[in-house]
């Protein structure tokens, strides 16, 4: 018979070992899952958070995964949902996997560190997130890519994250290729989430990343006990497969396997500096470029324009602030902020930030635009008119915290540590930090439970 492409990954990723990683790899890898810890960990203060905590009963619950952030110890399903959810509620999270994979993979992966009763080696953690990240963004890939299968109304994080979230678990588990495709054929039938949320600002986006850390998760735990999944869940013609059901004509399933291990996924993520969508970071950085390239002022500023594709216009070009989600998702509100604070963090997402009057009058001098010669994935012009009559304008093409333009690792280690210490003693702060920056050496990994609590 001959073997379909689910087969094909399946194999390649149970023939993975940790030495196929290069080292730049694996310290990338140590990176984003101190990054994911920090955003998840100030994230568990978010009201999503508690909004979840809330609804799943959790201070009823009882088990041995920690919800990160938190005093409470939980079954590993209601830990990867909540966890998924803190990663991913203040926008702060890493993009470019699936779309969001650390916000999917790591909230699955340490949560089913709680119910495995052997030292779990950090090489064995790290691969398995490695591969989490791999899966999901070749899905996504295979989808026709961001744009594509984004601008079909789905959302990539909840729709591929799913497969990254099984395939990183499966890993863990040490499947075998048999099992690691059952668990990605069940995984289907968890994958879902769509843009609905970007008409009216609810936080319903948060949600997909928790749906698909906890539906990955117990699609490997099924597979596991021997429920089999769908063989056919890649192919591209069959009814109901994945492509079927959510791209049809778009998809290229090749792209699951094609240069399989000559360049790990995770090297196309970014990290980000600010806590609002990644479509909006290259206008932030566009702003600061201008200003400091011309020694200009916010105060100097007369009115702004943003050329932007259509697909970015779509995404985030709102002004309409009523909630924090709506501000994540505004492109105007970000160069706003920008201008009206010099920052783009945290405290500039808090309703009285966006609320304030400045940010009212910066809106009305910003001018929002689509240019139909932009592809979709550009990033968008911006024009600052000055006070004096000068018309200056750039795009930054790599924003900062973008794999060509990354974050020092000072800048992301004070952002872990800024993050955690909003929630953690400083002693954990720093415990937890130097665990993560030395996983490759860790002999049992389970210990990162205590040190996220």
């Amino acid at each position: 018979m001959t073997e379909t492409v689910l087969q094909s990954l399946a194999a390649r990723l149970a023939a993975v070992s940790f030495d196929d990683f290069p080292e730049a790899t694996v310290r990338k890898a140590k990176l984003h899952v101190l990054d994911t810890f920090g955003v998840a960990i100030a994230g568990a203060a978010s009201a999503e958070t508690r909004m979840a905590l809330a609804a799943l009963g959790a201070e009823r619950l009882s088990g041995a995964s920690s919800i990160w952030g938190t005093p409470h110890t939980v079954d590993a399903r209601t830990a990867a949902l909540v966890n998924g959810v803190s990663a991913h509620a203040l926008e702060l999270d890493d993009c470019g996997g699936c779309d969001h994979s650390g916000a999917v993979v790591l909230p699955a992966v340490v949560a089913a560190l709680g119910e495995i009763d052997r030292p779990v080696h950090g090489r064995e953690f790290l691969k398995s997130a490695l591969i989490g990240y791999e899966v999901g963004r070749r899905v996504l890939e295979a989808a026709g890519g961001y744009e594509t299968h984004n601008g079909l109304g789905w959302h990539s994080t909840g729709t591929c994250g799913a497969f990254g979230a099984a395939a990183a678990v499966g890993t863990l588990y040490g499947f075998d290729a048999a099992r690691i495709a059952s668990a990605l054929g069940l995984a289907c039938s968890f994958a879902g989430g769509t843009w609905a949320f970007i008409h009216d600002g609810s936080p319903a986006k948060k949600l997909h990343s928790g749906r698909a850390a906890e539906g990955g998760l117990l699609a490997a735990r099924l597979a596991g006990d021997g429920f089999a999944g769908p063989g056919d869940v890649f192919d591209a013609t069959a009814w109901g497969s994945f492509f079927q059901a959510f791209c049809r004509e778009e998809s290229d399933p090749s792209a699951l396997v094609g240069g399989f291990g000559d360049n790990w996924r995770i090297e196309r993520c970014s990290i980000k500096p600010h806590a609002t969508c990644r479509g909006t970071h290259s206008a932030i950085d566009a702003v600061d470029k201008l200003l400091g390239d011309y020694g200009l002022a916010s105060a100097d500023v007369a009115a702004i324009t943003v050329d932007m594709s259509g697909f970015q216009f779509g995404m985030c070009s709102g002004k309409t602030l009523k909630t924090r989600a709506q501000a994540q998702m505004s492109l105007p509100y970000a160069v706003a902020a920008r201008l009206q604070y010099g920052k783009v963090s945290l405290k500039e997402l808090e309703e009285r930030a966006w609320s304030d009057i400045g940010i009212e009058h910066w809106l009305e001098r910003l001018d929002v635009r689509i240019d139909p010669a932009m592809v979709d994935e550009a990033e968008p012009l911006v024009a600052l008119t000055t006070r004096d009559g000068r018309h200056l304008k750039t795009t930054v093409e790599f924003p900062l915290g973008s794999p060509a333009n990354p974050l020092s690792d000072e800048r992301l280690i004070a952002k872990y540590e800024e993050l955690a210490g909003s929630v953690l003693a400083s002693a954990k702060v720093e415990g937890l930090r130097d665990l993560v920056l030395m996983l490759d050496d860790c002999t049992d990994t389970r210990a990162l439970l205590g040190w996220l609590q």
